[in-house]
């Protein structure tokens, strides 16, 4: 029989969203059980955000070298060690792991299960030889990589996120499928440490984006010399000789390519299958599970958080969405989740980092009524000093001030998108940007330089040039 395990929480999922509701509630004095199939830290240490960023980090640097003499230094040929390149991928993970072990999170006090958890009943799962009841459940099991439904893709190998990480050699050609953040990154990466890349996109790269921020990222992906083809449909692959074929149809015309790996970035898909959600009344589909704004499914005593909602798949907000559930859960509170400020970045070079509305978004709800500033980091004294000054800063605005949502393409976006989500979190007015004082040189005055020129039209006007005349003749 199977032992029964009676506990306040049970988190289903050892993610970033599980592992923060756990080590939260264990810590805030709640018995706690965290059940886990697979590896512990999930898809954003194993085979996402982590492995991706360090990758793009062996890629930069690799990029860096080759440029250098623009700086007066010589480098000589550069060469790639792609192997190494992967070891350091494992070791940045391998020296994340501990804070997400199994042995970190027994020592904080947690029931820690290593096996597949279902629903038996609307109050309790089973795990391996345990049946966990619970006054509280949270399903944190994530998202997987989408398979789309090309003709002849079962036949041929390829890659996902979850296995690209595994290939310790430098592909001659990688055809990826996809021009979301996770192609592009993966095709920067790897025409960076010396790959053949090309990128097929059934839309438009990045569309969730300004087209205006997107139009940068596109000029400087091709400048590269990597393939890209935008509004082009995947009729076909193939597996000729050990090489990987693609028929695309692009402009009307059809086009076959021909590499040596094949990755497939496509989206994501949740993962509610196996989950026994029907056995406790919780609604799902294949969007994910249903949530309220509390972040509860059908069945109160379960709530469900990060890509599994099929909501917004960023590590970051299934870190918020924890924080909303240990406010309902532990404390009875009707927090609510709140995504009108919540950043994203795309980290190619240069980064594009995006929160709150776009233009697009602002002229469909406000119409005509709103005000968008601009700044070039080419204005920018330290970008110039480092010899990168692609890119720009763009803020969107009511005419009254108050900041709706802003945008980077450039060095360091992902850091400087902070104060804006700062900013509109608590519903601030640009004013507040444009009085703070940016240290120099830094890029973080082009925030301050941007939300500046909103008032350049008014500081500037006539009317404020007699203002100045009049008190001036005062004496």
């Amino acid at each position: 029989m199977n032992k029964v395990i009676t506990t306040d929480i049970c988190v289903i999922g050892a993610g970033s969203g599980g592992l923060s509701v756990a080590a939260g509630a264990v810590q805030m004095g709640a018995d706690v059980v965290l059940i886990e199939k697979g590896k512990m830290g999930g898809d954003c240490l194993n085979t996402g955000c982590v492995p991706s960023k360090a990758l793009l980090a062996a890629g930069h640097a690799a990029e860096n070298a080759r440029t250098a003499s623009h700086f007066g230094v010589s480098t000589g040929p550069v060469e790639v060690d792609f192997g190494a390149a992967m070891d350091h991928v494992h070791s940045v993970i391998a020296g994340i792991a501990p804070h997400d072990s199994v042995e970190r999170f027994e020592e904080l006090g947690c029931t820690v299960i290593q096996a597949e958890a279902r629903f038996t009943g609307p109050g309790e799962v089973i795990a391996g030889d345990k049946t966990v009841k619970a006054k509280r459940f949270v399903v944190a099991t994530g998202s997987r990589a989408a398979v789309p439904p090309i003709p002849g893709l079962e036949a041929v190998g390829y890659f996902t996120n979850e296995t690209i990480f595994e290939n310790r050699s430098s592909p001659d050609h990688l055809i990826i499928i996809g021009g979301g953040p996770i192609g592009l990154e993966m095709a920067q990466a790897h025409q960076q440490l010396g790959a053949k890349v090309t990128v097929i996109e059934m839309m438009n790269i990045l569309p969730k984006d300004d087209p205006d921020l997107v139009s940068v990222v596109r000029e400087q992906i091709k400048a590269s010399g990597i393939s890209l083809y935008e509004q082009a449909k995947t009729k076909e692959i193939l597996e000729v000789a050990d090489r990987i074929r693609v028929v695309i149809e692009h402009d009307g015309i059809e086009i076959t390519l021909e590499g040596s790996h094949l990755l497939l970035a496509t989206g994501r898909k949740p993962n509610v299958e196996n989950l026994g959600l029907s056995n406790a009344g919780i609604e799902y589909d294949q969007r994910g599970i249903s949530v309220d704004a509390r972040l509860r499914s059908s069945n109160r005593k379960v709530f469900a958080i990060g890509d599994v909602t099929g909501g917004l798949q960023f590590t970051h907000m299934a870190g918020y969405d924890a924080g909303i559930v240990i406010r309902n859960a532990l404390f009875r509170l009707p927090a609510k989740i709140d995504h009108s400020a919540v950043p994203w970045v795309t980290y190619t070079h240069p980064e594009l980092a995006q929160v709150g509305m776009t233009e697009t978004d602002a002229r469909q709800k406000f119409g005509d009524d709103i005000r968008v500033v601009t700044w070039d980091y080419a204005e920018n004294d330290r970008a110039r000093a480092e010899a990168d000054t692609t890119g720009f800063i763009k803020v969107v605005t009511t005419r009254r001030g108050r900041i709706l949502g802003a945008g980077i393409v450039g060095r360091q976006a992902g850091e400087l998108i902070g104060v804006w989500a700062l900013a509109i979190s608590q519903k601030m007015k640009i004013g507040a940007i444009a009085g703070m004082i940016a240290p120099y040189p830094t890029l973080g005055e082009l925030s301050k330089r941007v939300a500046g020129a909103w008032y350049t039209p008014s500081l500037f006007s006539a009317k404020t040039r007699k203002i100045v005349r009049f008190l001036l003749n005062l004496g």
